[in-house]
């Protein structure tokens, strides 16, 4: 039985490609290799290669399959083991794209009024910076974005006033031409109007055609409490504008989390470090602490060490999907005295005199250390 090919290899896609990039992969492979369009000594080839490129759009379009492929290889998604109620686990995925592609192929896209082709417009990108604060509380916010408004002086049609657009001779009006492949039929887009059905003469100086111009408007934002880094918001339909009466894209706005002068966010977690005075270390006390619902008490017992971590429960962030806040890590930092006078100079070495004396007991990671060093160079 002959070895399969690598389904990445397939579609000539690396295998850390988005779903986007497979899509496209696939839908170049199949135009090229579908037996519709390959005849006589080319048909059998073709025949393969588009049956191999079927397989490997169906498995690496289903993030399930895709990640089983990918941790075990074609034996991960061997059809004898696949469920799924009759082809329905590809709904959404390879069905999805199969119909774009053929609808491409054979006039079967999605048509507007006149039947026309439309396209939906492309997805736009927000970054979005906001403070630890805000992200804890959550916060409504207003931007501005890029959008479009119909032009005045043509009133949309895109011709200049006192003209009027005519239809395309090339399609008739229609936006879709025939092209005969053999004995098949191809219907593809205008080449001429891009699918409009209208060619304009003398286009509007002030949209220069297009019967709409670009402005800025204002958009509120619900920024939810417990986001975190990295995490997009999808406003639907508030993207770049469809062709030809096509559904509208959708703008992603990013979140950024600025950099907090005290605290580190690790997941629901916080982290932060706390200075504290060489006596307070060593003789004890208690310090106060900031949390982002005010202050905190810890106690710091005596002969605490740098380094030495307190945990506050519950004074994290609640994430968006968290039931309970994270917790707060306060990690002691001992401060080492600097620009002593002669006077405290003097008291110290009198100090480290008097804990010489006391051997072992003041200094035990010390007194370790030195029975390490004696062992190592014996």
């Amino acid at each position: 039985m002959a070895t399969k090919r690598d389904f990445y290899e397939i579609l000539g896609v690396p295998k850390n490609a988005s779903e986007d990039e497979i899509k496209k992969a696939y839908r170049k492979l199949a135009m090229k290799h579908h037996p519709d369009r390959n005849q006589g000594d080319a048909a059998k080839d073709a025949e393969v290669k588009f049956k191999e490129g079927k397989e490997a759009y169906e498995m690496l379009s289903d993030p399930q399959k895709r990640a089983a492929y990918d941790q075990y290889g074609h034996a991960g998604v061997d059809p004898n083991m696949r469920g799924g109620p009759g082809g329905a686990e590809f709904a959404g995925g390879f069905g999805e794209a199969f119909g774009d592609i053929f609808g491409d192929i054979f006039g079967q896209a999605r048509r507007g009024a006149g039947g026309r082709q439309v396209y939906r417009g492309n997805d736009l990108s927000y970054a979005m910076e906001i403070s630890l604060e805000e992200a804890a509380k959550g916060k409504d916010a207003e931007i501005r974005i890029p959008g479009w408004d119909e032009c005045d002086p043509c009133h949309g049609t895109g011709a200049k006033p006192g003209t009027s657009a005519k239809a395309c001779t090339t399609c008739n009006g229609s936006g879709q031409v025939q092209m005969r492949q053999g004995f098949f039929s191809v219907q593809q887009t205008c080449p001429h109007c891009r699918g409009s059905g209208k060619i304009i003469p003398d286009p509007c100086t002030t949209c220069h055609g297009q019967g709409k111009v670009k402005k800025q408007k204002t958009l509120e934002v619900k920024i939810p409490a417990g986001i975190d880094d990295g995490m997009r918001i999808r406003s639907t339909g508030n993207g770049e504008p469809g062709t030809n009466g096509g559904p509208s894209g959708d703008l992603f706005i990013e979140i950024r989390l600025k950099k907090h002068d005290i605290f580190e966010r690790d997941g629901d977690d916080l982290h932060c470090s706390v200075p504290i005075s060489f006596t307070t270390a060593a003789l004890g006390g208690e310090i106060r602490v900031p949390t982002l619902s005010g202050e905190a008490a810890i106690d710091i017992p005596e002969g605490t060490q740098n380094d030495k971590q307190f945990r506050l429960r519950g004074k994290g962030m609640k994430g968006l999907r968290s039931s309970f806040p994270g917790d707060l890590y306060c990690h002691i930092s001992v401060e080492t005295p600097v620009k002593l006078s002669e006077h405290q100079r003097k008291l110290l070495k009198e100090l480290d005199e008097s804990l010489k004396k006391g051997g072992a007991k003041h200094s035990p990671a010390e007194g370790g250390w030195a029975d390490k060093l004696k062992r190592f160079f014996n």
